[in-house]
C-alpha cells in the first residue's frame, strides 16, 4: 500500500476557492474518512488526489513523490464513484477485468486477478451475470472489485453507498470494514453519513466550507470536538446545544446560567481565564447523557421541558421537548417511559458530561 501527503492544497473554480490550503497526511494502511455537508469540498479533494482535477496551489505526494502533474493512470490509485458505472453489455467478470485489458494484461493474469477479487468480495457465483441481473449491493461490490484487480496503492471512495437503501448501507458498511481488514489497504473515503464515518474510520477528517475543522479518531472527535460544528455533525441524534451566560469565574470553577433555567456550577480541569462574567457560552450535552428517567437521579442537574414527541426506535426511546425559553432538547428515555406529547418532564445530566463552547463556537473545555 501507499502513503499520502498533502500540503497547502488549494483548488479554485473561476473566482471561487473551494479548497483553502488543505494539510493532511494519510499513513500506509490507514482508513481515513472525509465527512462534511454537501458542497464542503470533500469530493473535490478526492478528485484532486485522483488527478481528475488540477491542483491550483500546494503539493500532493504519494510515497514521498510529488505527483501534482502526474497523469491519473500513473498515480497508482483506484477510485470507486457514487454511481456504479458498469458496462451493461459486459458480464461481471468482464467489467472487473476491463481496466487490465486496456493495459494489455495477459488473459490468464486477468482471470486470476478477477477470481481473487471475486473471492474476497464473495461474488464468484455472479461472475457470468450482466449488471441488470444484480442487486444494488451486488453492483457496488462489482465496482469495488474492478478497483481491487488493479492492485492500487490507495483506494479512493466517493460516497459509494449513498445510492443504497438503509438496510443495505448497514450491510455494506460491514463489508467495507471486512474488506479493509482483508486487504490492509490505504483508503480515503468520502461520505456525508456520520454513521459510516464512525463505523469505518481509523481517523475522521471533518470538512466545512473547504477547510478542515478537525481530524482525529472517531471517539476523539465525538468526545472532544474542537467546535460546535464538529460537535453537531457527529452523533445521532444531534448534540443538544444550549445558550448560557457566565455568572462567575474562579481558578478552578465556573458558574453559568441557562436562559430560562437555573444556574450550573462546574469544576474546571484547567484555567478558564479567557472567560469573563457576562460572556455568552454554549453548553453541549449529548442525548444519551441527558436522561428522562423519573424521578431524576440524585446529584444531577435538571432542566424542565415540555415534551413534543416520543420517538420509539425499538431498543432505544428518545424524548424530544423544549425548555420554557424555547430551546430544543433530546434525551434518552426509559424503554417503558410514561412521557407523552404535551407532558412536562425534568431532564437530568451529570455535570461531568458537559461540553463548553465560547461565543464563537470554539470548544473551551470538557468537564471530564
Amino acid at each position: 500500500m501507499s502513503s499520502l501527503r498533502m500540503r497547502g492544497i488549494q483548488k479554485n473554480f473561476g473566482s471561487a476557492t473551494v479548497l483553502h490550503g488543505i494539510d493532511l497526511d494519510v499513513a500506509d494502511g490507514e482508513f481515513v474518512v472525509l465527512v462534511g455537508p454537501s458542497g464542503c469540498g470533500k469530493s473535490t479533494l478526492l478528485r484532486c488526489i485522483a488527478g481528475l482535477e488540477d491542483i491550483d496551489a500546494g503539493e500532493l505526494q504519494i510515497d514521498g513523490r510529488r505527483v501534482n502533474d502526474v497523469e491519473p493512470a500513473q498515480r497508482g490509485l483506484a477510485m470507486v464513484f457514487q454511481s456504479y458505472a458498469l458496462y451493461p453489455h459486459m458480464t461481471v467478470a468482464e467489467n472487473m477485468g476491463f481496466g487490465l485489458r486496456m493495459l494489455a494484461t495477459p488473459k490468464a493474469e486477468i482471470d486470476r486477478a478477477v477470481t481473487a477479487a471475486a473471492q474476497v468480495l464473495q461474488i464468484v457465483p455472479l461472475l457470468q451475470r450482466l449488471p441488470a441481473q444484480l442487486s444494488g449491493g451486488q453492483r457496488q461490490r462489482v465496482a469495488i472489485g474492478r478497483a481491487i484487480v488493479r492492485r492500487p496503492g490507495i483506494f479512493l471512495f466517493d460516497e459509494p453507498l449513498s445510492n443504497l437503501d438503509a438496510a443495505l448501507r448497514t450491510q455494506m458498511r460491514l463489508e467495507m470494514a471486512r474488506l479493509h481488514a482483508a486487504l490492509a489497504a490505504t483508503v480515503v473515503y468520502v461520505t456525508h453519513d456520520q454513521a459510516e464515518a464512525m463505523t469505518l474510520a481509523d481517523r475522521i477528517v471533518v470538512f466545512n466550507a473547504g477547510r478542515i475543522e478537525q481530524a482525529g479518531t472517531p471517539l476523539e472527535l465525538y468526545r472532544r470536538p474542537t467546535n460546535t460544528f464538529v460537535a453537531g455533525f457527529l452523533g445521532s441524534p444531534r448534540i443538544n446545544l444550549l445558550d448560557a451566560s457566565v455568572l462567575s469565574v474562579a481558578p478552578h470553577s465556573l458558574t453559568v446560567k441557562f436562559a430560562g433555567a437555573g444556574d450550573l456550577s462546574l469544576a474546571l480541569p484547567g484555567d478558564a481565564a479567557q472567560l469573563q462574567v457576562g460572556d455568552a457560552v454554549t453548553i453541549g450535552i449529548r442525548p444519551e447523557q441527558l436522561s428522562a428517567e423519573i424521578p431524576p437521579p440524585a446529584g444531577r442537574f435538571t432542566l424542565e421541558v415540555t415534551v413534543q414527541l416520543i420517538e420509539h426506535l425499538g431498543d432505544v426511546v428518545y424524548a424530544h421537548g423544549v425548555t420554557p425559553s424555547g430551546a430544543a432538547l433530546t434525551a434518552r428515555a426509559p424503554h417503558d417511559t410514561e412521557l407523552h406529547a404535551g407532558s412536562t418532564a425534568l431532564l437530568s445530566f451529570a455535570q461531568a458530561d458537559v461540553l463548553v463552547f465560547d461565543a464563537a463556537g470554539r470548544a473551551i473545555w470538557r468537564a471530564r
